[in-house]
């Protein structure tokens, strides 16, 4: 119920158990409703992973430190695992020095002493840095019920005064959700191990907001980052990619998945220099945008074992395949443990299927991407709770094909994209899919694509697969496909076998439960970035800080 009247000139937009007011001639505070779907699949995660967190202090997983702040207890840690991990825990010092909380202003929020720290960490605490309009962290403070405390900021003014305006509107008190308006940079730097979540979702890359971010979020807390900035993610910049990310992005049918595992890797590389890791609870790439929940822990111990976590992508230049270059590995011998260089590389001078030369992108994360009892548990949350949720049944989809995606196949195939290669026409992807399953491989669809296939199986045995198909269903020769000629003038090792097998059916698809649901509308994706108009021309604000401005977040 909102706590008073809408002002002459504005209209209620209503979302979740959120209300926010919007002018009716500006759109500075527009509402996308395209992202719902983040919304509510965040409230969601919040609500699991809180609940989680609280479970673990209750059994003594993670304990509170002498400054008051959340902790691996190392001799639990040494003997089970938590969200997935192992290993010990120091959480005490960052950077070889003991960490201090740097009494940070913002507005509406009081500098912290380390004595008044130590009695709010019996709370948990969110931080949304790039708050806008405060849509989000008001469905936070009103949906998340073990969500004590949220921290509201954005760099612009305008936006905090909407924040102000809608969590009065809201009938929200300060103690809830405090409202800060500064560089969120500045605020997570002076709050270090203060968040047991954060949440960013700029308009664009996150990628100046993660190093600060790493270090604010509490040990065992959660990361939710969002990067729209697709283009660069997903092939069509490398270069830019590189500068943003550190990685070279590849513009081939996985890009979607590539990105991802890029927005990891980069994650990783920022813990990794304050001693830290990540584990993925969830990774996604929905729509237009790319969007991961992360576990931050404290361990130079596990920190070692990132190269083994990180691996670089050969793809060939003449037809779909790729292959994968760990950049570490890991020996066991007597009880050590010793870490060294990969062996590489793992492809020939050219593709053994066309020739060409080889392109190589990333280094990605090639770790597994979702905690798979996480998934499990967050399906089961959603199903018991799905009438708080708008978008219910979208997100239903996504997290049924994540909970059956294999784990240990990084990227996909593109089933349409091989056949293209050779031009000929695709098999049912039900066929193609038993055929890889009757040679003895794991086969599962992918949330990135409807057309794609993730599987154990070698690009060799793929190919063989669609050389048999192509000796059933014979193709027009062309002189002039070189590629396509040299891809299917190679004898098959394996004769395909295209009977239907049951295991190339995910459960999903034998209940009929919808896997990949078409958009509500036209037109659904993102809007332009918020910025103030003059005349016919939009000027951007500060593009160096928070670049949301009054976007409906």
């Amino acid at each position: 119920m909102e706590g008073g009247s809408v002002p002459s000139g504005y209209r209620v937009l209503r979302e979740g158990a959120a209300s926010i007011l919007q002018r009716e001639e500006d759109e500075d505070a527009f509402y996308n409703k395209a992202q719902i779907v983040n919304r509510d699949m965040s409230v969601a995660v919040l609500r699991q992973f809180l609940s989680n967190l609280r479970q673990e202090i209750e059994n003594g997983e993670l304990v509170r430190t002498r400054k008051g702040r959340v902790a691996q207890n190392k001799d639990v840690a040494a003997s089970k695992e938590t969200a997935g991990t192992k290993g010990n825990v120091e959480v005490e010092k960052t950077n070889g020095q003991e960490t201090e909380n740097c009494n940070g202003h913002a507005r509406g929020e009081e500098a912290e002493d380390p004595a008044a720290l130590r009695v709010e960490r019996e709370s948990f605490r969110l931080l949304e840095g790039l708050a806008a309009s405060g849509l989000r962290a008001i469905r936070y403070a009103k949906e998340v019920k073990d969500l004590d405390t949220v921290v509201a900021n954005d760099f612009d003014r305008k936006a905090t005064d909407a924040i102000d305006r809608n969590l009065a509107f809201n009938d929200i008190s300060p103690e809830k959700i405090k409202s800060s308006c500064q560089d969120a940079r500045i605020l997570m730097l002076n709050n270090p191990l203060a968040y047991h979540a954060i949440d960013l979702d700029p308009y664009g890359s996150p990628a100046i907001f993660l190093d600060s971010a790493v270090q604010a979020v509490a040990d065992g807390g959660m990361l939710l980052v969002t990067a729209t900035d697709m283009a660069v993610l997903c092939g069509n910049n490398s270069e830019v990619c590189w500068s943003k990310y550190g990685s070279m992005s590849l513009r081939r049918p996985y890009c979607h998945e590539m990105a991802v595992r890029i927005l990891l890797s980069t994650i990783e590389a920022h813990a990794n220099r304050y001693k830290r890791y990540i584990v993925p609870l969830l990774s996604l790439s929905v729509d237009f945008y790319v969007r991961v929940y992360v576990r931050v822990y404290t361990s130079a111990k596990m920190v070692k074992q990132t190269p083994t976590k990180l691996a670089y992508v050969y793809q060939s230049v003449g037809c779909d395949s790729f292959f994968l270059q760990p950049v570490g590995q890991m020996k066991t011998a007597d009880q050590s443990v010793k870490f060294s260089a990969a062996v590489s590389p793992p492809v020939p001078q050219a593709c053994e299927e066309t020739g060409s030369a080889f392109y190589m992108g990333g280094p990605i994360w090639s770790a597994p991407i979702h905690h798979q009892g996480f998934v499990d548990s967050l399906l089961n949350l959603i199903h018991a709770q799905k009438e708080s949720f708008g978008a219910y049944e979208k997100i239903h989809s996504i997290l049924t094909v994540v909970q059956e995606e294999l784990k240990d196949a990084p990227l996909y195939v593109s089933l349409h994209d091989m056949c293209k290669t050779v031009k000929c026409t695709p098999p049912a992807a039900n066929l193609f899919r038993s055929a890889i399953v009757n040679a003895g491989y794991s086969v599962s669809s992918t949330h990135a694509n409807p057309l794609g296939t993730k599987t154990n199986a070698p690009m060799s045995v793929l190919w063989d697969i669609i050389r048999s198909w192509v000796k059933e269903h014979p193709t027009k020769p062309n002189p002039h496909l070189t590629y396509a000629n040299k891809i299917l003038s190679k004898e098959p090792v394996l004769k395909a076998n295209f009977a239907r097998a049951q295991k190339a059916l995910s459960k999903a698809q034998q209940q009929g439960v919808p896997r990949f649901l078409p958009n509500p509308e036209e037109n659904w994706g993102p809007k332009a970035r918020a910025g103030r108009k003059i005349g016919k021309r939009k000027v951007q604000d500060n593009e160096g800080g928070d670049t949301k401005r009054t976007r409906a977040h």
